[in-house]
């Protein structure tokens, strides 16, 4: 037997706790003393505890908690719904660190203020490209980038499976606005002669156009204040844009914090 007190110690709670389950039913002590009403629990005990307490920290109330307790759950429906949430909470996450990223961004966009980094006016050569498209409901990160991503890697994925295609240059990305949608292209130049459609990828060419350049060091997910900073540079200059705007992938380490993408956007004449 143990003491409360010993008893919260190996469980890791509160005494508190222990006499609030208690005082509603969810765990009794295995003896109370008549005389002095101290409480005392068994070592057994211990996995009753663990699993209220599993069930609590899931998110379940007390009172649910005590209508699992009652219908027995077992072990392995605690273990299945503890593996769901776990999944809820790590996509919980990973949506919070995303969201402060682009507060991030757009944060230093403005410390940028009218900063503006080079710019390099470049001709772009007509470029055919096989590629892969989709389509985003809009610009907004958190639309583009689970679009954009498997877009990438089931290009990449296809590539090798396409005998007549032979790649000859960096990863590509060009977006244009379709209405409130975005469609997205994923491409890499190739030597190939046939149009529309080859081995499931599409065959597009890129006209030539005159482009402001900048490029952008850093994950692309912060591309933000560098996209922000071309198109202040293009205003300021008189210029207009004029045609979907493009990401050249110059070096795409395993560390996306060293990745070096020239962000291309065409002018017009």
């Amino acid at each position: 037997m143990f003491a409360i007190g010993d008893f919260a110690r190996h469980g890791r709670v509160s005494v508190r706790m222990l006499r609030h389950y208690d005082a509603i039913g969810l765990l009794r002590p295995a003896h109370v003393d008549e005389a002095t009403g101290y409480r005392s629990y068994e070592a057994a005990q211990l996995a009753e505890l663990n699993r209220l307490v599993a069930l609590k920290d899931l998110g379940f109330t007390l009172e649910q908690v005590r209508t699992m307790l009652a219908d027995e759950v077992s072990l392995v429906e605690v273990r299945a719904m503890l593996t769901l949430r776990r999944a809820e909470l790590e996509s919980e996450v990973a949506e919070n660190a995303a969201r402060l990223a682009q507060v991030e961004s757009r944060l230093r966009s403005i410390e940028l203020g009218d900063e503006v980094p080079a710019v390099v006016l470049k001709d772009l050569p007509a470029t055919r490209l096989v590629a892969l498209s989709s389509t985003a409901a809009s610009f907004t990160p958190e639309d583009i980038g689970p679009v954009v991503n498997p877009l990438c890697a089931e290009l990449g994925r296809r590539l090798p499976e396409a005998t007549a295609v032979k790649p000859s240059g960096r990863l590509t990305c060009w977006y244009a606005a379709a209405g409130d949608e975005v469609v997205i292209h994923a491409g890499v130049p190739a030597a190939v002669e046939a149009e529309g459609e080859l081995n499931g990828l599409l065959v597009v060419d890129l006209p030539a156009t005159r482009a402001a350049t900048i490029v952008h060091r850093g994950r692309i997910d912060a591309v933000l204040p560098t996209w922000q900073a071309l198109a202040r540079w293009i205003d300021d200059n008189g210029h207009r844009s004029g045609g979907p705007a493009r990401e050249l992938y110059l070096d795409c380490p395993d560390d996306p914090s060293l990745w070096v993408t020239e962000l291309q956007e065409p002018l017009r004449p």
